[in-house]
């Protein structure tokens, strides 16, 4: 007699690999035995990113034993990001759930991650438990996003597990995954977070060790912050430190022609001072109403993909009735 299945949605597992054949045979064991208690039905979908090593024969061989095992394979590496968008096309899953194939994160934990799901929340973002290396780097990291995003998650760089409309109204640059969590809760949805035991990796090293990513990730933050708080009203933004430029080059205008005509001094350089100041705040109006431009075709773009979202939904509603 097979088990219960309490939730009515399927649950896509998607798990980027790059140059992990140590740990494929093993990760599809313990997703087995997840699958055989789980409250739901599954697909284990890996995405092979260009690995040099064994790791797509080691899937191809699991896929051959388990018949929830699905893959695709890049050809060269895209990167996690790239990865991930890949996997959100091919699932056939209602619920994606993002899990690496190194054995940090254990299978077991997948129906933790997904409960909430069931309870309404729209995505469900993993809380790293335990002793790791870089967790100095990491608690700084996800302290200062909680500041600019004021999200209320302690771990933006985790595991998740999220609606597919999550997905289907945020769009992705590169390495933006580990934005999820706010650019979720910018849209409207409803976060929520789990506690995750994170355990040493047995085999294999790690795919993140530059030194070069914590720049660039403070960088993406502040693209992600600016995208998602400035880029509303983008010529309001600029237009208010243009204007206070253009009025920083008024008040040093009035005092280079006070020196002028009332004491008798020149003074060139304030004369270049605002021709800079009334520079930067035309400049900067000028940026607004480009960024004006670009907001009105994103917002567009936006709204076809929701509307496109919306007639997939119907014609899924009709085709069940």
């Amino acid at each position: 007699m097979g088990i219960e299945r309490r939730y009515a949605f399927l649950v896509t597992t998607i798990v980027p690999a790059l140059n992990e054949e140590g740990n494929i045979d093993e990760f599809c064991r313990q997703y087995a035995e997840m699958m055989a208690t789980a409250p739901f039905e599954s697909e284990l979908l890996f995405i092979d990113d260009g690995s040099t090593d064994g790791t797509l024969a080691k899937i191809r061989e699991a896929k051959k034993q388990y018949d929830f095992i699905n893959y695709v394979s890049h050809p060269r590496n895209r990167g996690l990001t790239e990865s991930l968008l890949t996997g959100f096309s091919v699932a056939k899953g209602d619920v994606f759930v993002f899990y690496p194939a190194d054995l940090q994160y254990k299978p077991e934990d997948i129906p933790s991650l997904v409960e909430p799901i069931s309870r309404g929340a729209d995505l469900s973002t993993g809380w790293k438990q335990g002793n790791y290396n870089k967790a100095l780097v990491s608690s700084i990291y996800n302290w200062v996003s909680r500041k600019i995003f004021k999200v209320k998650v302690h771990d933006l760089n985790s595991v998740k597990a999220f609606r597919r409309e999550v997905v289907e109204q945020i769009f992705l640059r590169r390495d933006w995954h580990r934005y999820l969590v706010p650019l979720a809760d910018n849209e409207g949805f409803r976060v929520d977070e789990v506690k995750i035991p994170l355990y040493d990796r047995e085999w294999g090293s790690s795919k993140f060790g530059s030194i070069w990513r914590i720049p660039v990730g403070v960088l993406d933050m502040l693209a992600v912050k600016f995208q998602i708080s400035f880029l509303r009203k983008p010529l309001l933004f600029f237009g208010s430190i243009g204007s206070v430029f253009f009025l920083l080059g008024f008040l040093v205008g009035l005092w280079a022609v006070y020196l002028k005509y009332w004491c008798g001094e020149t003074q060139l350089p304030l004369l270049y001072l605002v021709i800079l100041l009334t520079g930067l705040g035309f400049g900067l109006f000028l940026m607004g109403f480009m960024a004006e431009g670009q907001t009105a075709i994103k917002d567009e773009v936006s709204e076809l993909r929701k509307r496109l979202i919306f007639q997939r939904s119907d014609k899924k509603d009709t085709d069940n009735s």
